[in-house]
């Protein structure tokens, strides 16, 4: 009986310990990348980190970050995109993006991060053609900013989303360059 209980033992300490190198492994992963997606990248570097999210993510179905973080660099690269012009790339890229809104959002519904994602990707497809889409897209993303809102609202991300709106905002639609900057402004005191 006393081997049973050895073997047992042993058993259990190496599968625990197995997980516990899992989870450092995922952990290590994901530190190295959220640590490349926050500099400045090129979009090609953006869309590879993407696919390096995606990677995870198949891995690690069971945690929001990956699909969330692959999602955010799929936008950062679709805004970097649309600074050099390229703006008919931008549809297929937010359908990319959306995919992985999608996954995340079924790991950790009602998340206000999750919720950000989608204003930013229903902005990024309306820049393809303002005037035909800011009807739709547009009133999509508005509608998720104030959905994130009502969810958090002090979260900064919110506030430089909003200041970024603003800011870019034709004055006749509503927008401001002062009023944007008091918001870039809000926005970095809430970072801090």
């Amino acid at each position: 009986m006393k081997p049973i209980k050895n073997l047992a033992l042993t058993l259990v300490l190496t599968f625990s310990g197995i997980n516990a190198f899992a989870q450092t492994a995922y952990e290590k992963a994901m530190t190295d990348k959220v640590a490349k997606v926050q500099q400045s990248l090129s979009a090609d570097e953006l869309g590879i980190l993407a696919n390096d999210f995606s990677r995870i993510a198949l891995k690690e179905n069971k945690e929001w970050l990956p699909q969330y973080y692959a999602a955010y660099a799929d936008i950062q690269k679709g805004r970097i995109l649309m600074q050099e012009g390229k703006l008919t790339e931008l549809d297929a890229l937010s359908d990319e993006a959306q995919k992985h809104i999608d996954l995340a959002e079924a790991v950790s519904p009602n998340n206000v991060e999750i919720t950000i994602l989608k204003k930013m990707v229903h902005t990024l497809r309306m820049i393809v053609d303002p005037q035909s889409r800011y009807m739709s897209e547009g009133s999509l993303a508005a509608g998720f900013l104030s959905a994130a809102e009502k969810m958090d609202p002090e979260n900064p991300r919110i506030t430089l989303l909003k200041a970024e709106d603003t800011y870019y905002t034709p004055e006749q639609f509503g927008g401001s360059k002062e009023k944007g900057i008091e918001l870039f402004k809000k926005a970095q005191a809430q970072f801090a």
